[in-house]
């Protein structure tokens, strides 16, 4: 291959630029006395997942290797623990894989949509719906549930944030049941921000959101969390 003589002759001149065997006939300009070469622009590479900043999102370590589930870093933080616990209570007899905790206004819509979704794929769900009297106070709900289940979700909708205002429900006791690592919100038509303003302990803790995943791929996570082989 011929190199270019310009850092030894220059090529301030068109006899320069002739006279030179890899750069007769080249793509460069001349302003006055002075050559241009071609502006080269490199190329950024591109990497799938978007930003660095955002997260990549991955399978989790407990996914199976057919599986094409992918999570967030804050979703395989949040449901790491949980998913130690899920197989701790596996051994445990007549629990069901999932309880579903939600405002009484939402039972027969989204709440409904999320059971039914769940039980397509084979889910076992402790529902409120079908397991808890009319009147019943949200803690003691969720503490009957999670003592029936593998693991809890908490569906956060601003029904939800209505009821979590009016009982008045403190941070110190939800704290017991936020420390057993089986609670996880997924948030469905409201923000952290507006669950923080409510409940600081809940909001501070990362979940599923239906903003980001649909909630057939929310309850695709679920049962792949709750399947122990």
């Amino acid at each position: 291959m011929s190199r270019c003589t310009a850092p030894v002759h220059g090529h301030r001149t068109a006899s320069g630029r002739d006279n030179c065997p890899a750069c007769r006939g080249g793509g460069y300009r001349t302003y006055g006395r002075y050559a241009t070469y071609p502006s080269y622009t490199p190329k950024l590479s591109s990497s799938r997942g978007g930003s660095s900043s955002s997260g990549q999102k991955v399978k989790a370590s407990w996914s199976s290797p057919g599986s094409n589930i992918l999570y967030s870093p804050a979703e395989i933080r949040t449901l790491t623990p949980v998913r130690k616990n899920v197989v701790k209570r596996s051994e445990l007899p007549d629990l069901r894989d999932v309880f579903l905790c939600h405002a009484w206004e939402d039972r027969k819509g989204v709440a409904e949509e999320l059971h039914d979704i769940l039980e397509t794929k084979g889910v076992t769900v402790w529902f409120s719906e079908k397991d808890v009297q009319l009147g019943s106070l949200l803690l003691r709900e969720i503490d009957k549930g999670l003592a029936k289940s593998r693991v809890g979700i908490v569906l956060v909708t601003p029904s939800f944030l209505k009821r979590v205002r009016g009982e008045g429900i403190a941070d110190k006791e939800l704290s017991a049941l936020l420390a057993r690592d089986l609670l996880v919100p997924i948030l469905h038509d409201t923000t952290y921000e507006a669950l923080r303003e409510v409940s600081p302990l809940l909001g501070s803790r990362s979940g599923m959101n239906t903003i980001d995943d649909t909630m057939e791929e929310v309850a695709d996570k679920l049962a792949e969390l709750i399947t122990v082989v």
